[in-house]
């Protein structure tokens, strides 16, 4: 028996009880007649002592362990004499009679504890010994808990667990597949999926009714802190509902996981909004309700005055940024100079001061008088000591840099607590969007969204207007999942393909077997998809999903642990039938 408690289990009701733990050492401190070691394992952490007096050879051999060695210490559970109430075993110790060295270890590249002097690029290379470390494992209880509730949660509701594959055709979706190349097969591929969509579509036409997987995808876009090139997603669909179906269900789920793992009682009603309405509001799909600084929409009282800037912009977007008027010039520049950054690409920030004595004192004073500049404090519901920050451009352009302007200030400001949760319904999106570079529309979603019923006669005519059957659930400004009602018609979804600009040839190469199955009997049927991953961070308050996957890609989609992706030998190309460039 190598054990007979954890490190994370003794308190004083085990005081003069005999027991064996192991685990590694996290360190150790020599105070001449007495030897003190932190043993370390997923659980905890328990002192070991030893005394000189009382066992001099298990005392030298105690001397000789490094940080990292893996050991095994038998002893009798003593009363700490300076007891440690910051952590939950720091009432007693153990007076260690007989140690034994299991595996020894080279000194680790950085130090293994709660606050680490290794840089993130050097952890992912030894993301083996990072994953020892108490937050790092603590992100992936987290995840574990949430996984186990998903599943509680969605078996309550009658939904089966069904395993999709993993190897299957591409298709476009969105994003670039990984594709995998068939032995068997020469000159043929395989993909992986970027989401199992069809397949849980095939599901609803066998009559499964309600199916979920917590499972793998993969997508070859670009990375960022919340994007891997692997991700989980909690994937469901539902068959015979309606929109708001799918949304009462999910929203159970939502609540129930904050519930049980959080201890987070969310609000009764999600709050809903339509995307058009998202867009000019807070020019995001997925906006961050914790705090205002809602957009208002300056063109009425900013154009033609004179500033040609302002004169030949699509719009003037304006944000108050409540009680900031005593923002320095230094501030301000620094502010200037973060939306001029070509990640956010605006070439200017106006500002307007609104001071405590009614005037105001703004970067644009030459152009605009006193009298205007109170014209647009009142639009923005500006007060004495707030300020205005203003971008103007073309319409969509613009948006997405002030909110980009407007989560920074949030961030400045301290309004994104990681701990205050607000869920948003964003619906009504656009069914198509309309690529400049191809010419033609794409699906904003995917190719299996259904129109807005209501919207179906503009489908030939003006494309552009129709809306989705679909939906996002936003929280704190990221999405944590989205999903649509289907098109179980194969007329409609005909349709859809001729509007996407796919021949008959081509939707019947890449999706024959989904509309041959639409003629037996497809039942209306929609779903919706979360991603675990993004899921997990913001319930425990993260930006990078990273912190919560076992063993992640960096931003180049490498593995530095292992290595990968990886050259292949000739041979195995060969075998393969591939050569390359």
């Amino acid at each position: 028996m190598y054990r007979s408690h954890t490190c994370g289990e003794l308190r004083p009701e085990h005081i003069g009880t005999t027991v064996t733990l192991s685990g590694w050492v996290q360190k150790s401190r020599d105070l001449g007649g007495m030897t003190f070691i932190d043993l370390r394992d997923r659980y905890g952490i328990t002192q070991l002592a030893f005394n000189m007096d009382e066992n001099a050879e298990v005392c030298e051999a105690a001397r000789k362990l490094g940080r990292e060695f893996v050991i095994q210490a038998t002893g009798e559970v003593i009363e700490r004499s300076s007891k440690n109430m910051n952590i939950p075993t720091g009432e007693i110790e153990i007076k260690v009679a007989n140690i034994k060295l299991l595996n020894g270890s080279k000194l680790p590249p950085f130090t293994i504890e709660d606050n680490t002097d290794g840089g993130e690029e050097l952890r992912m290379q030894y993301r083996y010994l990072d994953l020892r470390r108490k937050p790092v494992q603590e992100k992936l209880r987290l995840r574990n808990k949430v996984s186990l509730e998903t599943r509680k949660y969605l078996d309550s509701q009658d939904f089966l667990d069904v395993e999709t594959p993993v190897l299957i055709k591409s298709t476009p979706e969105g994003a670039r597949d990984f594709v995998v190349p068939s032995r068997m097969n020469e000159g043929q591929f395989y993909a992986l999926p970027q989401s199992p969509q069809t397949f849980k579509q095939l599901l609803m036409v066998s009559g499964f009714d309600r199916y979920y997987q917590i499972v793998k995808c993969f997508r070859d876009e670009d990375l960022r802190a919340d994007r891997q090139p692997e991700f989980t997603q909690i994937d469901c669909e539902m068959a015979f509902v309606e929109q708001e179906d799918v949304l009462e269900t999910f929203e159970g789920m939502i609540k129930h996981l904050f519930r049980e793992v959080r201890g987070v009682e969310l609000e009764e009603k999600f709050p809903r909004m339509d995307y058009a309405e998202a867009m000019e509001r807070y020019g995001s799909d997925k906006p961050d309700i914790r705090f205002g600084m809602e957009f208002v929409n300056l063109n009425s009282v900013a154009q033609g005055k004179g500033f040609s800037i302002f004169d030949n912009a699509e719009v003037v977007l304006g944000i108050n940024a409540e009680q900031c008027a005593v923002y320095t010039r230094k501030q301000l520049d620094k502010l200037t100079d973060w939306v001029r950054r070509p990640q956010i690409g605006a070439k200017g920030l106006v500002y307007v001061k609104c001071n405590e004595d009614g005037s105001f004192k703004s970067s644009v004073d030459k152009f605009y008088s006193q009298e205007d500049l109170a014209e647009w404090a009142k639009l923005a519901n500006a007060k004495p000591g707030d300020l205005l920050l203003v971008l103007s451009g073309d319409l969509n352009t613009t948006r997405k840099q002030m909110n980009e302007l407007r989560l920074y200030m949030g961030d400045e400001l301290g309004l994104r607590n990681p701990n205050v949760f607000k869920p948003l319904w964003v619906v009504d999106f656009p069914l198509l969007e309309w690529d400049e570079e191809t010419e033609r529309y794409h699906a904003m979603h995917h190719p299996f969204t259904s129109p807005k019923p209501e919207d179906e006669h503009l489908i030939d005519t003006e494309p552009g207007k129709v809306r989705a059957n679909a939906y996002d659930l936003a929280m704190n400004g990221v999405e944590l999942g989205g999903g649509s009602i289907r098109i179980h018609d194969r007329a409609l979804q005909s349709r859809m393909f001729d509007l996407l600009g796919f021949s008959k040839e081509e939707a019947e190469a890449q999706f024959g077997f989904l509309m041959s199955a639409f003629e037996y009997g497809a039942p209306p049927h929609g779903g919706l998809a979360f991603g675990l991953d993004r899921l997990v961070a913001t319930m425990g308050g993260s930006e990078s999903i990273r912190d919560y996957i076992a063993f992640p890609k960096n931003n180049s989609g490498r593995d530095v642990m292992i290595d990968a992706p990886s050259p292949l030998d000739a041979d195995q190309l060969n075998e393969l039938g591939i050569t390359l460039k």
